[in-house]
């Protein structure tokens, strides 16, 4: 109850500034760099022009500025034509089709596996390849007629599109495969509101269906033939396997930097690469793809965030999962860390262990009371606008797909921000 009253007097109180927070200092791995905008090595250009973007964002009490609200006020699209899923629906079913293909196996039962969350119903709203396909348009690049059907099966095409196409796809088995492997270790019952594919089949069955997403994933990326790009994905992956370990060993002497380290791995670096790859595959200069990098890895920082929020907001209903799963699993989120800022006897229930029930309730209590909740909306929104910052930097251009896919980029990131699952 005590959790309730406080969720609703910081809604009450919801302020409208921003709040820096050093959350990306330098770091001396080299595998650390990305917590620092300036480790990135983004050439002088176009650091300079986000840094005039932010000029704007400095402060802002709503999400993105005017400029970007211009945007939809002063163009003649209809609001349909810039919904982001609409724009590349038909591009959509296209790589859904070509995922199902590629994820047949010969073992009936690994099958059934590898294709759980790509069969119609259960393969969600396909948020990256949504973001993929329209950066590749966001670069300049014309969207073509799709394929004729009996062109699915067949060798990829050297066609520049279809070579994104296949990052989307790529990128989209990486993903699951990280979600079947997480379940696994979280003992998870339910994802996209049916079963676990570890609940349903196993374990062992959910670990090697994952595996072999992976594997058809390799193959994938080699057909591109493009050692940059390849080198981009296989870090991905070794990302991930990083951010789960590190999830792994967290305790409440954690700081936010190690959080956001963590985040970064876990669930930044495969959009963030993933749209830099798109850039390189049509031969942009480096200051292009570090904003695509830039844009991927905010809107991926700030969809974590959120999902922070939602396990303590949200409904399993809603989510497709059991809601307060991260606390009860003893995983320490952005809204307890920044409750821990305010409380710092939290940190004694946090090292007696959530596996206390008790210890649970007495740490939503401090949330509750806190403002931690908010401030991880406010860090959500911070990364939104940074990553909207960095669609804005692109290099102008007059072609009206270009703007379009450009505007629905930008509205994804504040449909990050208002999602309720």
């Amino acid at each position: 109850m005590l959790f309730c009253r406080g969720l609703s007097r910081i809604s009450r109180n919801l302020r409208c500034s921003l709040n820096g927070f050093p959350f990306f200092p330098s770091i001396r791995d080299q595998n650390h760099q990305f917590l620092s905008s300036h480790n990135y090595q983004s050439p002088r250009g176009s650091t300079a022009k986000v840094t005039r973007s932010l000029i704007l964002l400095k402060g802002l009490p709503a999400l993105h500025s005017g400029r970007y609200q211009i945007h939809h006020q002063s163009s003649s699209i209809s609001e349909d034509e810039l919904d982001p899923f609409s724009l590349v629906a038909d591009e959509l079913s296209l790589v859904a089709n070509k995922l199902r293909a590629m994820v047949v196996a010969e073992v009936p039962k690994l099958a059934s596996g590898a294709e759980y969350f790509f069969k119609l119903g259960v393969e969600g709203k396909r948020f990256r390849p949504t973001v993929l396909l329209l950066m590749s348009t966001a670069l300049n690049l014309p969207i073509p007629k799709p394929p004729l059907p009996d062109d699915l099966g067949g060798t990829l095409s050297t066609d520049l599109r279809s070579r994104q196409q296949c990052i989307a796809e790529i990128t989209e088995m990486i993903h699951v495969a990280s979600l079947l492997h997480d379940d696994v270790l979280d003992d998870a019952e339910t994802r996209r509101g049916v079963g676990s594919l570890n609940f349903v089949m196993g374990n062992k069955l959910a670990v090697l269906a994952g595996d072999f997403l992976l594997s058809r994933a390799c193959v994938a990326l080699a057909s591109l033939k493009n050692t940059e790009v390849v080198s981009l994905l296989a870090t991905v992956v070794e990302h991930l396997v990083t951010g789960e370990t590190m999830q792994m060993t967290t305790s409440s002497d954690q700081s936010m930097e190690y959080y956001m380290q963590k985040t970064y791995y876990k669930t930044a670096s495969l959009i963030s690469n993933s749209c830099k790859a798109i850039a390189i595959l049509a031969g942009h200069t480096a200051d292009v793809a570090m904003l695509a990098f830039d844009y991927g890895k905010n809107l991926g920082l700030a969809f974590q965030l959120i999902d922070d929020v939602l396990d303590f907001t949200g409904t399993s209903a809603s989510l497709g999962k059991g809601s307060l799963s991260d606390i009860r699993h003893g995983i320490v989120t952005a809204p307890i860390l920044f409750a821990m800022e305010e409380f710092p006897q939290l940190r004694a229930v946090i090292d007696e262990g959530l596996d206390n029930p008790e210890n649970v309730d007495l740490a939503l209590e401090y949330l509750g009371k806190s403002r931690g909740i908010h401030r991880t909306r406010e860090l959500a929104i911070k990364h939104a606008n940074l990553a909207a910052a960095a669609i804005d930097s692109l290099p102008e251009s007059d072609d009206e797909e270009v703007k379009i896919s450009r505007r629905a980029l930008v509205d994804l990131t504040q449909r990050v921000i208002t999602r309720t699952k």
